[in-house]
């Protein structure tokens, strides 16, 4: 028992070793910054695509974006919501529906510069060409869409879609207090996926020396919860002491949106690190 217990801890103190000194190579806290920068131009034309749509739904778009961005600070609430809706509200159909192509495309700018990251962190040299670089970034922006609709159907519309479902049904109330929970497990399940076969797939790996879903996993459960950790936090900060408005003025709400980025960027970027460093060990 004692042999196991030093061998967990040599092999964890070798890990942290490892881990702290990738973080300071690579420059994780630079790397983020780069990242906040191509996220922030991305941000916009994801959602105005998102919600677009689901303009061909029964589904109120303002209510939607409302749930979506719940977890922000208030400020950046505002200033997404007024962005998004003035946009959607002053466009024609027609202009809305190129946009939503053109949203798409644009918005992949932010998921190769989050490639490009992963391939830092595992030390490697892009060898893919821009067409495949391209489309891997365009398969995970609809990937991420995708999540995005699994999450709103779980967790913010999962409560009324179950109470009707098992109303018919006629199913007892502990089984809807364990859809209460469950919805959740499911909307986390499907970010860990996500986010597993993103650190999977992205980084230029190749010659036999591919990345395993062992070995993407771990990073992938660290970004799901530390993402939805940190965000929660720096939320209730911003709303409850954090007032950057008599800073920053008009622009404080664009200054709380960058931070949140920066934030949620390395928090990704750390996720691939985990798996590079756990990689390495393993070898």
């Amino acid at each position: 028992m004692l042999n196991w217990l030093d061998k967990y801890n040599n092999r964890f103190a070798r890990f942290l070793r490892e881990f702290l000194y990738r973080i300071k190579d690579d420059n994780v806290t630079a790397i983020g910054a780069q990242l906040s920068y191509y996220l922030i131009l991305s941000i916009f034309p994801f959602v105005i695509f998102f919600l677009n749509i689901l303009s061909y739904t029964p589904i109120a778009r303002e209510d939607v974006l409302h749930n979506i961005i719940l977890i922000l600070p208030m400020d950046t609430q505002k200033i997404i919501s007024s962005l998004v809706i003035e946009t959607i509200n002053t466009s024609s159909e027609t202009l809305l529906s190129l946009g939503a192509i053109t949203g798409i495309w644009a918005a992949s700018k932010g998921i190769m510069a989050l490639i490009r990251a992963l391939n830092k962190a595992y030390d490697v040299e892009e060898t893919r060409s821009y067409l495949e670089l391209r489309g891997l970034a365009i398969f995970f922006t609809l990937a991420l869409l995708a999540l995005l609709v699994i999450v709103l159907l779980t967790l913010v519309f999962g409560e009324v879609l179950g109470n009707r479902l098992f109303d018919l049904l006629g199913i007892t109330e502990n089984f809807i207090l364990f859809w209460k929970y469950f919805r959740v497990i499911i909307s986390l399940s499907f970010m860990i996926l996500i986010f597993t076969l993103l650190y999977r797939f992205s980084p230029s790996i190749r010659n036999g020396k591919k990345i395993s879903f062992k070995h993407a996993m771990p990073g992938a459960i660290f970004a799901t919860i530390g993402w939805i950790f940190t965000s929660t936090i720096f939320s209730y900060y911003v709303n409850n002491f954090g007032n950057y408005s008599k800073t920053y003025g008009s622009l404080g709400g664009v200054i709380v949106l960058l931070i949140w980025l920066y934030i949620s960027s390395i928090t990704i970027i750390m996720g691939g690190e985990i798996n590079a460093t756990i990689k390495f060990l393993d070898n």
